[in-house]
């Protein structure tokens, strides 16, 4: 039964732990996607935590159950990113010494970041896994504490106080959406979630290419992915916890996938609408949300479960969720070879209210004859209909679009 690895009390006791240390997070409220779902949706802000994501809750309550001599061995973490930054600053806050080991092109500014907060960062090895492996050993060589991040029950009762946070800010919650790699967030809710209202329906968000827990739940047990693939960092863990599967099997409703495009469209969502910088991760439940919003009773909380993300990722993402949303163009145009001619065609453009993103001019292709040159545009619309209207206004000025 979950109630003999994680219980409600277990939570309040975590909350307890953590008081003074984690940030209650604001609930702020979606009118774009309540239109959409037909009901009340909240957005629980776990990007606004401190170190910027959920991680902290769990962390801190692990370490600061550890005996005396236990945190004088220090610990040892692995992490591509959110439990390093969680880790590094409850070892901190608690006077351990703390050791995480991330993967070799793991995001310099979560490297900083970890670093930043107190603990020695040892980079090795291409995947999680590479680095999780040389956690484990560095723990058995030096007597270090290994700190999970999502697979032992003083985790998930950290991460299961967002949920009793819910309930106070949202009382009337009827369904709790959460993203899930190995699943100690959603597993920690649901604990809480279920222990004051077993109504409330809770669902649990995997992204497609990393979603262990469809196969492990029909099977009746964790199942290993061989490589999982998202942009999603924060979800991608290819196989669940022994502790939260456990958890979920019994108090998660149903779990949802989500494709990288309407990942890419979430973050460009919560980015524009809500004005909340969110990591592929943490807008997952809001990649549920616009996927299929009539399956959601309200009201909804949606949990954001970090905003650490890249620069350089947040800037891909966002110009590919502006593409999957149909806010971008792309068009070749043959033109004549005279002065004015790009010119004219530009005019075309703003008169269409068209922003060009990009511009390529080719004059001497060997394809073009003298007097023909070729422009390649990106172009940044408002959807797919204007998009329409922009190819429309160019073929009726007379230019042959290619795209």
């Amino acid at each position: 039964m979950a109630a003999r690895l994680v219980s409600p009390g277990d939570v309040r006791r975590a909350r307890r732990t953590l008081s003074g240390v984690s940030v209650t997070t604001a609930l702020e409220s979606s009118r774009h996607l309540s239109a959409l779902v037909g009901a009340p949706v909240h957005l629980k802000c776990e990007n606004l935590q401190r170190t910027g994501s959920f991680k902290l809750r769990g962390a801190y309550v692990r370490i600061a159950g550890l005996s005396p001599r236990e945190r004088a061995a220090g610990v040892v973490a692995a992490s591509s990113g959110n439990h390093a930054q969680g880790v590094a600053l409850a070892a901190s806050l608690l006077g351990v010494r703390a050791t995480v080991f991330m993967p070799e092109g793991s995001p310099l500014p979560k490297v900083a970041a970890t670093r930043g907060y107190g603990a020695e960062v040892r980079l090795g090895g291409q995947a999680l896994d590479e680095a999780l492996a040389a956690a484990r050993e560095h723990a058995e060589r030096t007597g270090a504490v290994f700190i999970h991040p999502f697979d032992h029950p003083d985790i998930v009762a950290g991460q299961g106080t967002v949920g009793l946070e819910i309930l106070q800010q949202c009382p009337e919650a009827a369904t709790v959406v959460a993203g899930m790699g190995g699943g100690g967030l959603v597993a920690g809710i649901a604990v809480a979630v279920k222990g004051l209202r077993p109504d409330v329906r809770i669902v649990g968000v995997q992204a497609a290419g990393a979603a262990a827990y469809p196969p492990s739940l029909a099977a009746g047990h964790p199942v290993s992915l061989d490589a999982p693939v998202t942009m999603a960092d924060g979800i991608r863990v290819g196989r669940p916890g022994e502790v939260p599967f456990r958890i979920v099997e019994e108090l998660v409703d149903e779990v949802r996938t989500v494709t990288e495009d309407e990942l890419a469209a979430a973050l460009l969502l919560c980015l524009e609408r809500a004005k909340l910088v969110v990591e592929p991760a943490g807008a997952s439940p809001v990649a549920a949300l616009l996927a299929d919003p009539t399956a959601f009773e309200g009201p909804v909380v949606a949990v954001l479960s970090g905003g650490n993300v890249d620069p350089l990722l947040l800037q891909r993402v966002l110009r590919h969720g502006m593409a999957a949303a149909g806010r971008y163009l792309s068009l070749r145009l043959p033109l004549t070879d005279r002065p004015g001619a790009l010119a004219a065609l530009l005019a075309v453009l703003s008169d269409a209210d068209a922003n060009v993103v990009d511009i390529s001019h080719v004059r001497t292709d060997p394809r073009l004859g003298l007097t023909e040159a070729e422009v390649e545009l990106h172009l940044e619309t408002s959807g797919p209909e204007h998009c329409a209207q922009v190819t429309q206004a160019l073929r009726a000025a007379g230019y042959p679009v290619m795209s």
